[in-house]
């Protein structure tokens, strides 16, 4: 009779204080999918447990995963989606030929070893996203290196959550590089210097004597760093931490990498073109979880009310910062997918915001229309009808 071998559980290998190897079993990855799972079947959604999982290590771990959790932390219902573009979108738009350009560079963005075919469906998928946020939203700019945001989108959720997701960030945390001109852009980077003198005043007075500036870390900043980080795995973890941040936490980040890259920095010329080469390349051997952290941790300690009280920080209005405290709001009192789905098959799309009324009356109450528009994830204010 054969013996059944027994598959042995997941685990980590940890070296003990006897310098011997074992194995322990990987209960914390367990642990962790279960309150994701735990957190999206709430009702409401728990919010703030799928943003501390964004956030810590691993990210939220799985495609699959972000997939669910994504659109919950841009407050979008994934039952009201707008339609798929059509090719009407890309009729006498002013910037189809630019947004043609751009997506035509992108290859490197793609899956390597992915067919030319299936990328050139993608790319006109993507051209097809981008240009529909734009319609959409005419007060808002194209700026070139919005496509890596949108193809980073893309390649996880697909083209028509892709729409929604890139709409809502670009109303909210890309808000002010889609302005006409680069004012607002720059006044998001001038948090940099402001952020390493807080931490390291020898660094920064360096960098000011290279008279480097902040403008090596633009391309960081405008694509959320998918523009200049070659692993997509990468990416993804800096996505899941920027989606269920504060709008300026990727100039967070940036600090946090000159920070850890400060005795290259000081060993180099004080020059600014030497500087500003070493800065603008990014290793690829970053120890991306503990950047994290610390990015995390630095903005705990100098959050962007205090590095605004200096007088280059005063002149300004920030959209993405002004407007995040009521977008975060709006993210707490969503319903579980599975009562969305319910009530959609109930009522049917177009009654979903009369039978979501009924619902959510016994859970928070009536006359708080902030909360009802998070609710219903129907059209709020600052949406267009094109997208229902």
């Amino acid at each position: 009779m054969k013996r059944v071998k027994r598959k042995k559980p997941n685990a980590a290998v940890v070296v003990n204080e006897n310098g011997r190897i074992s194995r322990e079993p990987d209960c914390g990855k367990k642990h962790k999918l279960a309150e994701i799972h735990q957190a999206l079947n709430s009702d409401p959604v728990d919010i703030g447990t799928l943003r501390r999982a964004a956030g810590s290590k691993g990210g939220l771990l799985t495609e699959e995963l972000r997939r669910k959790v994504w659109p919950k932390l841009l407050n979008i219902n994934v039952y009201n989606l707008p339609h798929k573009p059509c090719q009407d979108v890309r009729k006498n738009h002013k910037d189809y030929n630019q947004v043609v350009l751009d997506v035509r560079r992108s290859t490197k963005r793609f899956p390597k070893g992915m067919p030319a075919r299936d990328r050139a469906v993608l790319q006109e998928q993507l051209i097809d996203v981008i240009l529909e946020v734009l319609k959409c939203n005419p007060q808002l700019h194209y700026y070139q290196g919005y496509h890596d945001v949108a193809v980073t989108l893309l390649l996880v959720v697909g083209k028509r959550m892709a729409v929604a997701m890139l709409h809502t960030l670009s109303n909210y945390h890309l808000r002010d590089f889609m302005d006409p001109t680069m004012d607002s852009t720059k006044h998001i980077l001038n948090y940099l210097m402001p952020i390493l003198e807080q931490v390291d005043t020898e660094l920064h007075d360096f960098m000011i004597r290279a008279e480097v500036g902040t403008i090596f870390a633009l391309s960081w900043l405008i694509t959320w760093y998918g523009h200049v980080l070659s692993d997509f795995k990468h990416i993804l973890r800096l996505y899941d931490f920027f989606l269920s941040s504060h709008p300026l936490m990727p100039i967070y980040f940036a600090a946090t990498i000159v920070l850890h890259r400060e005795k290259e920095v000081k060993q180099t010329e004080c020059d600014m073109a030497m500087v500003h080469h070493l800065l603008s390349r990014i290793p690829d051997d970053l120890p991306y979880e503990h950047l994290i952290t610390q990015s995390q941790h630095l903005f705990d300690l100098y959050p962007p009310s205090l590095l605004a009280k200096q007088a280059s920080l005063q002149s300004r209005k920030s959209l993405s910062i002004s407007t995040f405290q009521a977008f975060h709001l709006s993210t707490l009192h969503q319903r579980p997918d599975s009562v969305l789905q319910r009530l959609t098959k109930a009522k049917g799309r177009h009654g979903l915001e009369a039978a979501l009324s009924q619902d959510q009356g016994q859970l928070w109450g009536r006359g708080n229309r902030m909360v009802k528009m998070a609710v219903w994830g129907c059209r709020r204010p600052w949406e267009p009808p094109c997208l229902l």
